[in-house]
């Protein structure tokens, strides 16, 4: 009897068990998530293209969801994306905080300085970096999955590829354009920055994506 009633216990658990890739996918999500605002204080050179250096953990947001909606739906992908804006908004609520609780006076002052910096910004720069996340995240896993519906499960490096090229110009027109529209001229700005995304995008996100799906059938396979 006690067996019995264990395996009935364990069962409903059982069932709601996530898979290993997607719980894997979630935690490496909502690091990138995190850190792609820090990487973005870095301007990087790539040839000729000159790019800010969030666009990496950015890219790797468009491979993770777009690796997700492949191995467990579009719904999933798009909560995956949603749920993301938890550690982007408290990490942002966090930064501000702490920029404004007094620093020690220990500190260096180059350091706090330096600090500042980095983690400042104006509410503009934020509310279009969030922005730019959600609707362009969203797009991306939008576009693969009703390019996968319509091709069948195979051609998944141009799906991969088309959707996160068109997601990378709808990020660029959207956080720009709220951010810096009427600071300053920003149509050298926007074509400067379409060009390397589309650039990357086209090149890395789809071996990456194969990657993603690869491993994460590896993970599902051994769970």
């Amino acid at each position: 009897m006690t067996t019995e009633v264990q395996a009935a216990s364990d069962a409903p658990q059982s069932a709601r068990s996530m898979p290993m890739s997607l719980f894997a996918y979630a935690i490496f999500y909502g690091g990138m998530v995190c850190i792609a605002g820090v990487l973005g204080n870095k301007q990087v050179a790539l040839g000729p293209l000159a790019v800010e250096a969030g666009i990496f953990a950015f890219l790797l947001l468009v491979v993770t969801s777009s690796a997700v909606a492949e191995l467990h739906g579009r719904e999933t992908a798009n909560r995956l994306v949603l749920i993301g804006f938890i550690p982007l908004l408290v990490s942002l609520a966090l930064s501000i905080i702490v920029l404004r609780v007094p620093a020690s006076p220990e500190m260096d002052p180059a350091r706090l300085s330096a600090f500042e910096t980095v983690m400042g910004g104006t509410p503009r720069i934020w509310l279009g970096g969030i922005l730019a996340y959600g609707i362009s995240t969203l797009l991306n896993v939008t576009i693969f999955s009703r390019l996968k519906a319509r091709e069948g499960k195979g051609l998944l490096w141009l799906r991969a590829g088309i959707a996160s090229v068109l997601s990378q110009i709808v990020d660029t027109l959207i956080f720009i354009t709220v951010a810096f529209y009427g600071v300053f001229p920003i149509t050298e700005l926007l074509l400067g920055q379409m060009v390397a995304k589309v650039v990357l995008s086209a090149v890395l996100v789809p071996p990456a994506v194969y990657l993603f799906v690869s491993l994460g059938r590896k993970l599902d396979a051994a769970n």
